[in-house]
């Protein structure tokens, strides 16, 4: 229904935001990294927004980058993850943390987000994981060559091996995977970065 809303943050805190347009303050649902954005904002701030609308609940919820508003709605279609437990996702970790924490299957860094149970998490990972993949692809514009190439894929398990959790692992290795090529290669750089 309603795109996007470019006002005056009038206030926010606590996973709310109003937010002012033409003498309308729109209240809005927010994660904490769109609370954070708002803080730093300062006065103007655009949201792309979603209607959550079922038979006894009207919300709207504010996102201000258009890929956690599309994360946000890819978990509220998982079974069991309302939009409550979807923006305790979106606020627990950045967005590319997050993202590389679905690709990789990190259940274990999903689960470490407040009010996300293993089973959930698990289910998360089932249902986005390949989306997640593909979007860590289109982030790397190809150095990385998504989390998919062997000696990405290797260096990765490697640094796992080590006790590397596998959101850090990937997050060091696609740093690395910038500047140097081979799996050996890779995992020194990775390791560099991670001391």
């Amino acid at each position: 229904m309603y795109n996007y809303i470019k006002g005056k943050v009038i206030s926010f805190g606590d996973g709310q935001l109003v937010l002012e347009n033409n003498g309308i303050g729109y209240e809005l649902g927010v994660s904490g990294n769109t609370l954070a954005d708002a803080a730093a904002a300062g006065g103007e701030m655009k949201l792309y927004t979603y209607l959550y609308v079922r038979e006894d609940t009207f919300a709207l919820y504010g996102f201000s980058r258009a890929e956690e508003k599309t994360l946000f709605m890819r978990l509220i279609d998982i079974s069991g993850v309302g939009p409550k437990l979807a923006m305790q996702v979106l606020g627990g970790y950045d967005l590319g943390t997050l993202t590389a924490a679905i690709a990789t299957g990190d259940v274990k860094t999903l689960t470490k987000i407040k009010g996300l149970g293993k089973k959930t998490a698990e289910l998360i990972v089932l249902n986005l994981r390949e989306q997640a993949a593909a979007e860590m692809a289109d982030i790397s514009g190809g150095g990385l060559a998504g989390a998919l190439d062997d000696d990405i894929s290797d260096a990765v398990f490697a640094l796992v091996s080590l006790g590397v959790s596998n959101t850090e692992a990937v997050q060091a290795v696609r740093k690395a995977a910038e500047k140097v090529r081979g799996v050996e290669n890779l995992v020194a750089a990775a390791l560099k970065t991670l001391a």
